[in-house]
C-alpha cells in the first residue's frame, strides 16, 4: 500500500511501479538500478562510462532538499530495493527558474511509459517550486529522448559534442498541480505516449 506522496501505477505492459520521492535510505536502490543499466544506457544517462557510484555520489543523489534538488524514484511495489527509474532536477545556482533535469530508466523497463510518468510528476514538482525551464544534455544520436523532446518544442543547441536541450515547462504542462497529477496517476488517467 502506498503512503502519502507515493503512488502505485500500472505501466503500459500491465506491470506495476511504486512512484515516490527519493529518500536518503535509497542508496541500495540506486546501486541496483545502475547494475541493471546496459553500458549504452549508462553512457547515455551520464555522458560517460559509469559502472559504480561512490559513497559521495550516492549521498548527493539521495540526500536531497526537495526544493532545489528533487528526485522521484520508481521501484518494484513488492521489492523496495529493486529500482526501475529516477527522474530528478537540480536548480541552477545562477538562475532560480532553471533546473538541470535528467531521467534514467533501467533497460527492462524502457518503453513501458515509466519515463513519461516520472517526467510528469517531476514537471509538476518543479513548477510548484518556482522552476520554469528544464535544461539537460543529450547525445545527438539518442532518438529515444530527442524524439519526445522535439514533440514538445524543446530548443536544442550544440554544446561540446552533445546537445543542450531546454524546455519551457509552462508551454508543455497541462496546468495540473502535483496533487492533481498524483490523483490522475492513482486513477490511471495519465496515458504515456507509445514508446515512452
Amino acid at each position: 500500500m502506498a503512503t502519502p506522496g507515493e503512488q502505485i501505477v500500472t505501466l503500459r505492459d500491465g506491470s506495476r511501479a511504486l512512484i515516490r520521492p527519493i529518500r536518503p535510505d535509497d542508496k541500495d536502490v540506486l546501486v541496483d538500478g545502475l547494475s541493471r543499466l546496459s553500458p549504452e544506457s549508462s553512457y547515455r544517462r551520464f555522458l560517460r562510462p559509469v559502472t559504480k557510484l561512490s559513497e559521495r555520489e550516492l549521498r548527493y543523489l539521495t540526500e536531497v532538499d526537495y526544493t532545489n534538488h528533487f528526485a522521484w524514484i520508481a521501484t518494484d511495489p513488492d521489492d523496495a530495493i529493486r529500482g526501475f527509474g529516477v527522474a530528478r532536477y537540480v536548480r541552477d545556482a545562477k538562475d532560480a527558474e532553471v533546473a538541470e533535469a535528467a531521467i534514467a530508466i533501467v533497460d527492462d523497463h524502457q518503453g513501458k511509459g515509466l519515463g513519461t510518468i516520472l517526467m510528469r510528476v517531476l514537471v509538476a514538482t518543479a513548477l510548484e517550486n518556482g522552476i520554469r525551464t528544464f535544461r539537460g544534455w543529450v547525445l545527438g544520436d539518442n532518438r529515444e529522448v530527442l524524439g519526445p523532446l522535439e514533440k514538445i518544442g524543446a530548443q536544442r543547441t550544440a554544446d561540446h559534442g552533445v546537445l543542450q536541450v531546454e524546455v519551457d515547462l509552462e508551454d508543455v504542462f497541462d496546468g495540473s498541480s502535483l496533487q492533481d497529477t498524483m490523483r490522475a496517476l492513482a486513477a490511471g488517467e495519465l496515458e504515456p505516449e507509445p514508446g515512452a
